[in-house]
């Protein structure tokens, strides 16, 4: 197993060291870069910039030099933790990752937990209960969950949260916590906050898994093993968790290696409208800006996010699937 480890965690590396070239890439894409957007935008304020002007505040970036010098030069700064200078922002991208990607992973990992709280056992339920009433109830709110956009959900909330409930909903504080030391209250406030963002990012995720789950578990439980437990006496939701619920989890701990950068990549537009401190609001904003070494940072941790959370699917595979255990111990 170790040795299965080893093989993932060093195809891992090599994984993110391609990414970083591809995202690196990708960012010089577009025609121009952050010089030219900041001439303009002084040129429609009214300041105009000559081309000498422009050329020199290229090369003072650095931007005039060649592609790989360029690549070169962030990644070893990568290396060392030092992630370059936003250009739009005027800080250091470190600074805007301590900010910012904590509450990140804090809202993607409660939508993960509530994910999973839901569509774990509906789709148990709807496999046992099969055509029954409350399996086309859970089906119908399957696809509407899957048919509705993220951000009309969150419009949605928001408007009954306010007209309904008195509450305005927005960001992940109340203004009189914004800048407060953590406290009990603060916290308080702060899960108060996090419901919303909880239901509109997880409701599609529940919805698709509870469809996964259903249709594994319906192909497990006509197999043979299901019906020999069953028929030595065991009760029959305690021969369906023991046995197929286990092999029916498989496709749903796999979705892992995806899951978190999926949460991250997909709420940007969420983000926006409920004015969420999270890292997609900057990361479009840097894409917009031709900001490379925010843009460049933010895309290369989403790829690392995921090559991490297959390690984690494939750490989780062989905990819960003794066959893959044997496998991997091959």
């Amino acid at each position: 197993m170790l040795g299965f480890m080893g093989r993932r965690a060093l195809l891992g590396a090599v994984t993110i060291f391609a990414i970083s070239i591809i995202s690196f890439v990708v960012i010089q894409l577009p025609e121009g870069d952050w010089i030219d957007n900041y001439v303009l935008q002084l040129e429609m304020a009214g300041d105009p910039v000559s081309i000498d002007e422009a050329e020199a505040l290229r090369s003072q970036y650095g931007l005039d030099r060649p592609l790989y010098v360029q690549y070169w030069k962030w990644i070893r700064r990568m290396a060392s933790l030092e992630f370059g200078y936003s250009y739009y922002l005027e800080v250091p991208v470190k600074q805007i990752l301590f900010e910012r990607f904590p509450y990140q992973i804090m809202l993607a990992g409660v939508t993960i937990i509530f994910t999973w709280l839901f569509a774990i056992p509906i789709g148990i339920y709807s496999a046992v209960r099969k055509r029954s009433l409350g399996d086309y109830t859970f089906t119908f709110l399957g696809f509407t969950g899957l048919a509705v956009p993220d951000f009309l959900l969150a419009l949605i909330l928001m408007y009954i949260s306010f007209a309904y409930f008195g509450q305005t909903v927005g960001g992940l504080f109340s203004r009189e916590y914004l800048t407060a030391e953590w406290s009990w209250p603060r916290v308080w406030d702060l899960i108060k906050h996090l419901w919303i963002p909880t239901v509109v990012l997880g409701t599609a995720g529940t919805a698709s898994l509870i469809r996964i789950m259903r249709n594994n578990l319906l192909d497990e439980l006509p197999k043979p093993y299901v019906l020999t437990a069953m028929s030595k006496g065991l009760p029959l939701w305690w021969a369906i968790m023991k046995y197929p619920v286990r092999v029916a989890l498989n496709p749903l701990v796999s979705t892992i290696g995806y899951l978190l950068p999926a949460l991250i990549g997909g709420s940007i537009i969420v983000s926006v409208v409920l004015g969420l401190p999270t890292l997609g609001p900057v990361m479009l904003r840097a894409l917009l800006e031709q900001d490379m070494y925010l843009a460049g940072t933010i895309v290369l941790l989403l790829g690392a996010l995921t090559v991490v959370g297959t390690l984690i699917s494939d750490i989780l595979l062989i905990v819960i699937d003794p066959r893959i255990r044997v496998v991997g111990a091959d």
